[in-house]
């Protein structure tokens, strides 16, 4: 979409750093914790930005988010899935195989 959050019409960045007037937004209560002045709450919050995300994380977040699972490990999914009674991580895609019973009672997948 952009490559800064800056760069995004509808995004609060220009605000909350760099401190420009919107009606439409109200500050978040965390923002207000960065510090005791703006300069200073805006400083840190551009900070925030900083940070490069690797690819192979971002790519699994947006696996994770497109496909509405949880992202974490298996023990975090694992406990999910328990606490919500619902599927929470990616399957194999298709039918499962069917089985045929051959001679002498051997199974064989078809």
């Amino acid at each position: 979409m952009v490559t800064h959050p800056c760069e995004y019409r509808w995004s609060s960045y220009q605000a909350n750093a760099s401190g420009v007037e919107s009606r439409l937004r109200t500050p978040h209560a965390l923002y207000a914790k960065l510090g005791r002045t703006p300069s200073e709450r805006q400083e840190r919050y551009r900070g925030l930005f900083t940070a490069h995300i690797d690819e192979n994380v971002l790519s699994d977040i947006r696996t994770a988010t497109n496909k509405g699972l949880v992202l974490g490990n298996d023990r975090f999914k694992d406990e999910v899935e328990v606490l919500t009674g619902r599927r929470v991580k990616s399957q194999k895609r298709g039918p499962k195989p069917k089985k045929c019973l051959g001679g002498g009672g051997q199974e064989f997948l078809l």
